[in-house]
């Protein structure tokens, strides 16, 4: 009857194995809600202090229209009837539909707040709004 060989694992190898498994139960239980960040860094370089970490451009998805340069469309209909300039009063008769396209020329500043989300695979994060605390 020949002796069976059991091999024992490393100590290296039994610890490596212990910190998967407890970085693989964290990480199924991570919080996937929206915190605050801290902008540290404005685009195009952004850097976002989060959870005692800094969030780098590599890691972010950032909603575009908080950047510099982001274009909307707009329209609507305008209606005036009555004007005052100093003691006169006169009526102009307006009713038109008007499109306008509008250009973001501001973004985000060191101090501000965002929303951080963090994405499931617990490396990457969407920005996706300037905060206000009221």
């Amino acid at each position: 009857m020949g002796a069976i060989k059991i091999q024992i694992p490393s100590a290296t190898a039994s610890v490596n194995s212990i910190i998967e498994t407890m970085h693989d139960v964290a990480a199924a239980h991570e919080s996937r809600e929206a915190s605050v960040g801290k902008i540290i860094a404005p685009p195009p370089d952004l850097k976002v202090e989060w959870n005692n970490i800094i969030l780098t451009r590599e890691q972010i998805y950032i909603s575009e229209r908080i950047l510099i340069g982001h274009k909307r469309e707009i329209r609507g209909h305008l209606v005036s009837g009555t004007q005052e300039a100093g003691h006169h009063v006169h009526t102009h008769a307006i009713d038109n539909d008007y499109t306008a396209t509008m250009i973001y020329t501001d973004t985000l500043k060191p101090g501000d707040l965002v929303s951080v989300v963090p994405l499931r695979d617990g490396q990457h994060f969407i920005i996706s709004d300037k905060l206000v605390k009221l």
